[in-house]
């Protein structure tokens, strides 16, 4: 960082008013008359209004800043500083500057998006990465801040406090989950509302991969307003308009070829965790309006989570921008029903706006579901039949929570996860198991067989996030849809 400071210009103080001469001549007010009186603070009043201003005045502050600010320290003095853009910081972080100064920025966008430096997060043109531009502010009386305008890149980090030595600091509001609470205009959730009659559930059944060796896939980026729970609705950054994005299938050494198209307002991409590709090619970024094609051979088994990469990458995959690919393993055997669940995370903003990035990065949600909305199968179970055999597809595509795959009152005989089977039917130890456990972006499948009519209900057994919306029935039968 540079900084420098033009001198200011040498100009006469300021001038006395005739105030003190009024303090003298008071005592004798009396002895010469209220008449007197009252004809001397007139005279003395239109020599304040007639009296010459000095040369300061003309370089004072804009009307509105009181007049000791004309006398500020940084009062006719600029302050040049260089300042880096980049993705996503701003360096530095912070300047300092005397009251009164005038500030002058060399700023240059050395990251691979467009960014902006706002003054108080008023409009300023984008900067394309590798340009350069001059800002000149001022002049500044009290601490301030200015940051990168683009969505989610403020709460991201991209904010440049500017200093007034003596000032207080001014608020950014970043970080303000953990200092204060939740903002007060997001959004709530009541656990005990239901959707309308008229409302449908995401259905979660999978269909088996359709034996072609190529897979031809259109996605396009749409910003959606989506309701995530009852009465619930976020703008949501989606591929084909929902959140999970359609779930994919195939078998090890298939071919996916998938056109992405950004039909949104800020940059996206795409990044599949099923590939081997170089990232810069195919996860590259693009700008509104434009596509790519991103090609890979499907060579290893799983059910594996696809991603918006664009930063920050927490605020797109949270806000929407996630799916899963199945790549069945060789020789699966057939089931009588399949379904994918895909988990991901609720962080509320205000009613029909973005989620709340600040909630991402501090990990404060508001829920945690299945297939991106709140109790969704509590309140559309999932249908099978008594002596189905099932296969669960569980992909947990959250950006900060675990998934311990539960169901109760059934025993997985099957478990397999990250490309082994943990446990098949037929074990000479009697084995069974109880729960599936995937960190972020890991998945895996388990079986087992519906003997009894009943509801059974499925969870994420980790017991804060069961209760607020990772929880779904699975219905055998005949039995009533009522949850355990």
């Amino acid at each position: 960082m540079s900084v420098s400071t033009d001198p200011p210009r040498t100009t006469p103080g300021p001038q006395k008013r005739p105030q003190i001469l009024l303090q003298a001549l008071t005592p004798f007010v009396p002895v010469i008359g209220a008449a007197l009186a009252l004809g001397l603070v007139i005279g003395l009043a239109l020599v304040g209004i007639f009296q010459p201003q000095s040369s300061s005045a003309a370089t004072a502050p804009a009307a509105g800043t009181d007049a000791a600010a004309a006398a500020a320290p940084g009062a006719g003095k600029t302050m040049t500083f260089d300042i880096e853009l980049g993705d996503l910081y701003v360096k530095p972080s912070s300047i300092e500057i005397d009251a009164g100064a005038k500030v002058k920025l060399n700023v240059v966008n050395k990251g691979a998006m467009e960014h902006t430096l706002a003054l108080k997060g008023e409009d300023t043109p984008l900067i394309k990465p590798g340009a350069a531009t001059t800002m000149n502010w001022g002049p500044i009386n009290e601490s301030t801040q200015a940051w990168c305008t683009v969505e989610g890149h403020k709460a991201a980090g991209m904010l440049l406090d500017i200093k007034v030595k003596g000032a207080a600091a001014a608020d950014s509001g970043v970080g303000a989950v953990t200092k204060a609470g939740p903002d007060a205009s997001n959004a709530k959730i009541d656990a005990n509302a239901a959707p309308p009659a008229t409302w449908k559930a995401m259905d979660p059944v999978v269909k088996p991969a359709d034996g072609q060796k190529v897979h031809q896939v259109d996605l396009h980026v749409k910003e959606k307003k989506t309701e995530v729970a009852p009465g619930v609705t976020q703008t949501l950054w989606t591929y084909n308009g929902t959140a999970p994005g359609p779930t994919l299938r195939g078998r090890v050494g298939d071919t996916f070829r998938v056109k992405l198209t950004n039909d949104g307002s800020m940059n996206h991409s795409i990044d599949f965790h099923a590939s081997k590709v170089a990232p810069n090619v195919e996860m590259r970024t693009i700008k509104p309006g434009e596509s790519l094609i991103y090609e890979f051979k499907a060579n290893y088994a799983g059910i594996f989570t696809y991603h918006c990469g664009a930063a920050p990458m927490i605020h797109h995959m949270g806000n929407g921008m996630y799916g899963a690919v199945i790549v069945d393993p060789p020789n699966l055997p057939k089931v009588d029903k399949e379904i994918a669940l895909v988990q991901s995370e609720l962080y509320l903003g205000p009613e029909g706006k973005a989620s709340d990035l600040t909630k991402m990065m501090a990990g404060t949600n508001d829920g945690v579901v299945f297939n991106g909305y709140y109790n969704q199968y509590v309140h559309r179970p999932v249908k099978v039949k008594v002596g189905d055999r099932v296969r669960i597809w569980v992909d947990n595509a959250a950006i900060n929570e675990p998934l311990a795959f539960h169901t109760v009152g059934l025993i997985f005989d099957t478990v397999w996860k990250e490309g082994e089977y943990l446990l098949k039917p037929g074990s000479p130890n009697k084995g069974g198991s109880q729960t599936l456990d995937l960190v972020t972006t890991q998945g895996g499948f388990v079986e087992f067989t519906v003997d009894k009519a009943g509801t059974y209900t499925f969870v994420n057994h980790i017991m804060k996030d069961l209760s607020r919306g990772a929880a779904g029935l699975l219905v055998a039968g005949d039995a009533p849809a009522a949850a355990h």
